[in-house]
């Protein structure tokens, strides 16, 4: 009798461990389970993602509104297809907004800046689906180094 007490007790324990080990891997993830009517995706064309990731943060002026959810290769033109989940409050970015490939720090994460558009009768608001076109791909640290040596080097001569 007190041996399956004991059982008892010790596998709920070891359950909330568990569930509490879930939550806090959640919450340092920053993951966070939302219904599927609370986003909307938009799609972006970039020249170069650099390091950007899936779950990459998409932020205006530092503020999260969305997460990179997919990022994918065109099978014409053979560029990176990044999906964002942007948070449905914030739906009202003009179609005239840019998006950016950031980096927090000299070396930090790489992260989507999105620079909002200026709003007018004629333009319209991005919706669900809908592709960004003005956007700016990451700056490559190693291409940087590489211009600045071959612009030293052409000086010299």
């Amino acid at each position: 009798m007190v041996s399956r007490k004991l059982e008892i007790s010790v596998g709920l324990f070891i359950l909330s461990g568990l569930i509490a080990f879930c939550v806090l891997v959640f919450n340092v993830a920053n993951v966070k389970v939302q219904s599927g009517n609370s986003t909307y995706q938009l799609k972006a064309e970039f020249n170069n993602i650099g390091g950007l990731k899936v779950r990459s943060p998409v932020k205006v002026g530092g503020v999260v509104v969305g997460r990179v959810s997919n990022i994918a290769l065109d099978d014409r033109k053979l560029v990176p297809i990044v999906t964002l989940t942007m948070d449905k409050r914030y739906d009202h970015f003009a179609e005239t907004s840019s998006l950016s490939i950031l980096t927090s720090g000299l070396l930090g994460e790489q992260f989507i800046g999105l620079t909002p558009g200026f709003m007018d009768d004629d333009i319209e608001i991005l919706q669900d689906g809908d592709k960004v076109d003005d956007t700016r791909g990451a700056l490559i640290l190693e291409d940087l180094i590489g211009q600045l040596l071959y612009s030293m080097s052409s000086k010299d001569k």
